[in-house]
């Protein structure tokens, strides 16, 4: 698999609100399916497909301890996600107040003199 398409299945599965939860919940500590659903108001079906996403992504890795099958967090995963992303630190954050108060300068200016006028 390529380097792109990873990226694509890492933040595809990253782009579900329910997904980034599961991922929460495993911050803490490896845990069953059964008990990754029980917070969400769905159903175990669908919950089990949104660990095949995170799963296929590589975001985590699943094995079976006796009839449960067991969910734990990857700590690699993000590695090449988080690169890239950070590839973009070279630019300076935007500073919103500074901005703001540039644009309200110019816009409260009074029109400059048309040369041509």
């Amino acid at each position: 698999m390529g380097v792109a398409h990873h990226l694509d299945l890492v933040f595809a599965a990253l782009a579900d609100p329910t997904r980034r939860a599961i991922l929460q919940l495993l911050l803490e500590d490896d845990m069953a399916v059964t008990d990754i659903a029980e917070p969400f108001e769905m159903s175990l079906a669908a919950v089990s497909k949104h660990v095949s996403i995170l799963a296929a992504a590589g975001l985590i890795t699943q094995e079976k301890r006796g009839r449960l099958k067991w969910c734990m967090l990857d700590p690699d995963a993000l590695r090449e996600a988080s690169a890239w992303m950070q590839s973009f630190g070279q630019f300076e954050a935007v500073n919103l107040d500074a901005f703001e108060r540039f644009l309200s300068t110019e816009l409260a200016a009074p029109p400059a003199a048309d040369p041509a006028g």
